[in-house]
C-alpha cells in the first residue's frame, strides 16, 4: 500500500523460498522467517516522503539476528551441498557469512537511527544520533 501511494517509481525486493532451496515446501514460511531471523534476509521499507516529515526514510521492520546463520542456511539441500563435499570450505564460507550478516545489521542499523531534521538553513540533513 505505502510503495503504490508514493508518488513515483516504486521497487518491492521480496524473499521468495522455491523448491531449488531442497526444502519441504509446506513450510517454506517457516524458512522465510530463519532468513529474517538469522539476518540473512533484513525487513526494511525505504519511503523518501518520511523526509518531508523530518523522519528517517529507512525504517527496519526486522529486529536484530537472533539465530546463527547456520540455522538458516543448514535447512536447505543447496547449502549442505558444499558442507558434505567440502566441510572445510563450507565451514570458512560459513563464518564469513556470519560476519556479513553481522556486519551488514550493524550499518543498517545505523542508518535507521540517524535522526533527520532542519538544519537551520530550511534543508533537510541527516546526522547521527
Amino acid at each position: 500500500v505505502e510503495a503504490e501511494a508514493y508518488d513515483g517509481p516504486s521497487l518491492i525486493i521480496a524473499y521468495s523460498h522455491c523448491i531449488a532451496h531442497g526444502i519441504n515446501m509446506t513450510t517454506g514460511t517457516d524458512q522465510q522467517q530463519a532468513a529474517v531471523d538469522s539476518g540473512h534476509w533484513v525487513l526494511m521499507r525505504y519511503n523518501p516522503d518520511l523526509e518531508g516529515e523530518g523522519k528517517n526514510p529507512l525504517v527496519l521492520e526486522s529486529r536484530a539476528p537472533k539465530i546463527p546463520f547456520s540455522d538458516y542456511a543448514y535447512k536447505e539441500t543447496r547449502y549442505n551441498m558444499l558442507a558434505r563435499s567440502k566441510p572445510e570450505e563450507a565451514k570458512r564460507l560459513l563464518e564469513l557469512a556470519q560476519g556479513d550478516v553481522e556486519s551488514r545489521w550493524r550499518f543498517y542499523e545505523q542508518m535507521a537511527q540517524m535522526h533527520y531534521g532542519s538544519n537551520g538553513d530550511g534543508k533537510e540533513e541527516a546526522r547521527e544520533a
